[in-house]
């Protein structure tokens, strides 16, 4: 996908400017964001840097694990006020980091491939890497914290039959390997409200629900980007099980305006559900409209097996339903305004502009 000249990531860009949030805050300050060139903080980059060259003269700094791969994300941003600094927050954080305004830290390993090949590495930056930026905030006197916590958090609800509010919690054995998301994202969580009860750090979390858009990764395994996948490379779009499980998705644009609700009029110490509960559908039912949305391609629908979870390290969910209550996202006055039909053909449109509409 080529980023610099994405004219639907233009699009949304400018659509998350046009929210009423008070993004002069934002001018003249210092944002670190970790895991800057990652699926969901790309996006709020994009974002600050659209804010500079209307003036804002944010000062950007993306931490990020390699700055090769962040620049294949990022560097049409670095005439924007971007700056990489390359670092692993699992470990401390260099002396020379400079203090900031505002923390994002939403460096994490987010893909299901990731929690069975790399459980500790999961475990540690949503740990260790939570602790090591809350003390950098605590001592930049940071006027806001944002972690990015995720609706995993939940487990396998009580009653799958309602949405789930911020104080609703169910079933996670912790001594599972794939635990190692849901459980530190949790602990992440805990060292927020703990920080901010103890040293008066700032901090908000989000819990982001399933999200889709641009710049995701294909390969990642998720279901959902398999099927954009399909489209994008002109296949038939295969359904690798049954596709009763019931998702709900996230438009980014929607996500990302809802990100920088919390970062800027969140309270502190509180958790907020990121995710579009009017846009909930089976995974059978999404793999027919994502094949559905061209039909100039003649694209079906195949069934197929699952395979070699254990060999790639994908772990996969045992939750069969899982959608948020969003109330309290909406008292910060937020709402996600993108179906699933728009948003999807959005997604596929920013990997492949030629599919003929």
């Amino acid at each position: 996908m080529s980023v610099a000249a994405n004219p639907v990531i233009a699009q949304d860009v400018a659509q998350i400017l046009q929210q009423p949030l008070p993004w002069a805050d934002l001018h003249g300050t210092t944002v670190m964001i970790s895991g800057a060139s990652g699926f969901l903080p790309a996006y709020m980059v994009e974002v600050l840097a659209a804010l500079n060259r209307l003036g804002a003269s944010i000062r950007i700094i993306g931490l990020v694990r390699s700055r090769e791969r962040a620049l294949r994300r990022l560097s049409h941003l670095l005439d924007a006020g971007l700056s990489l600094i390359e670092h692993d927050v699992s470990f401390a954080l260099p002396a020379e980091l400079p203090r900031a305004d505002y923390i994002i830290h939403a460096a994490s390993q987010a893909s299901p491939r990731f929690y069975g090949s790399d459980p500790v590495g999961t475990l540690e930056a949503n740990t260790k890497g939570t602790s090591h930026l809350l003390r950098h905030a605590s001592d930049s006197k940071s006027r806001s914290f944002l972690f990015f916590s995720s609706g995993e958090v939940y487990g396998i609800p009580v009653d799958g039959s309602r949405p789930l509010t911020e104080t609703d919690f169910g079933f996670l054995d912790p001594a599972t390997v794939r635990a190692c998301y849901g459980e530190s994202k949790r602990m992440g969580e805990t060292l927020c409200v703990s920080w901010a009860h103890q040293y008066g750090v700032p901090a908000r979390v989000v819990r982001p629900f399933h999200t889709y858009g641009p710049g995701m990764s294909l390969t990642d395994g998720r279901v959902f980007a398999d099927f954009v996948a399909d489209v994008v490379a002109r296949r038939d779009v295969v359904l690798k099980s049954d596709g009763l499980a019931m998702r709900p998705f996230c438009y980014l644009s929607d996500a990302t305006a809802a990100f920088f609700s919390v970062l800027l009029r969140g309270e502190v110490g509180r958790a907020y559900n990121v995710g579009n509960p009017a846009a909930e559908i089976s995974i059978r039912d999404l793999a027919y409209l994502v094949a559905g949305l061209f039909p100039s391609l003649g694209l079906k629908v195949v069934g197929a097996t699952r395979t070699g979870s254990a060999s790639t390290g994908y772990l996969q969910s045992a939750i069969s339903r899982s959608v948020p209550d969003i109330g309290r996202m909406a008292t910060l006055g937020w709402l996600p305004a993108t179906g699933l039909e728009a948003g999807f053909r959005r997604t596929i449109l920013s990997f492949d502009s030629l599919i003929d509409q």
